[in-house]
């Protein structure tokens, strides 16, 4: 039986929807071929009709899963417009985030990794960066459009380091502690911490 194009653009689709949520949580080399695709309820042979390489699909994985983080952040923008950074800040530095990678942001997920692969992979996280960037610097404070960025690039960078290292540690009370304290860093840049 042949497949229509409708069809196999959908197949493809969700070998992209499994592979984004697999590699965040087994990370990109993590995870073969033949396991993504028996997720997503196909053979390992089918891969190289939707798919180029597996590095192909890792960049438009990575491209998906920062695409759904954006959506999910701009959600909590709009539900909190009296508030929005203070919504984002919570999302992003929760312990649901931390404990669930596979459904949570790319850059904390894989960042580290992605040094190590393809040009097409670094492009599709630098193009989600960007866009982060973007919308963190229409919420942040700041007297410019320069400062409202370097707020959003410190903001960001604060968010994917706490995230990445609340999940390195293997004791919750720490875990939480660094979360809050980047939290409050963010919200409360003046306010002493004792």
């Amino acid at each position: 039986m042949k497949v229509s194009r409708e069809q196999a653009a959908e197949s493809r689709q969700r070998v992209i929807e499994i592979a984004s949520k697999l590699f965040r949580e087994h990370g990109l080399d993590g995870i073969g071929v033949a396991d993504l695709m028996k997720s997503a309820g196909f053979t390992h042979g089918g891969f190289y009709r939707h798919f180029g390489s597996k590095e192909d699909l890792m960049a438009e994985a990575c491209a998906q899963a920062v695409g759904a983080s954006i959506s999910k952040l701009q959600e909590r923008i709009d539900q909190a417009p009296e508030n929005p950074l203070a919504a984002v800040t919570s999302a992003y530095l929760s312990s649901t985030h931390c404990e669930h990678p596979g459904e949570g942001c790319a850059l904390a997920a894989l960042g580290s990794e992605a040094s190590r692969h393809s040009e097409a992979v670094r492009h599709a996280l630098t193009k989600g960066v960007r866009d982060l960037i973007d919308l963190l610097a229409a919420i942040v404070p700041g007297r410019s459009k320069a400062a409202r960025r370097e707020k959003a690039l410190a903001t960001y960078a604060s968010m994917v380091g706490a995230v990445v290292l609340a999940r390195s540690v293997d004791d919750p009370v720490l875990a939480e502690q660094i979360l809050q304290s980047v939290s409050t860093s963010i919200l409360n840049p003046s306010s002493p911490q004792s």
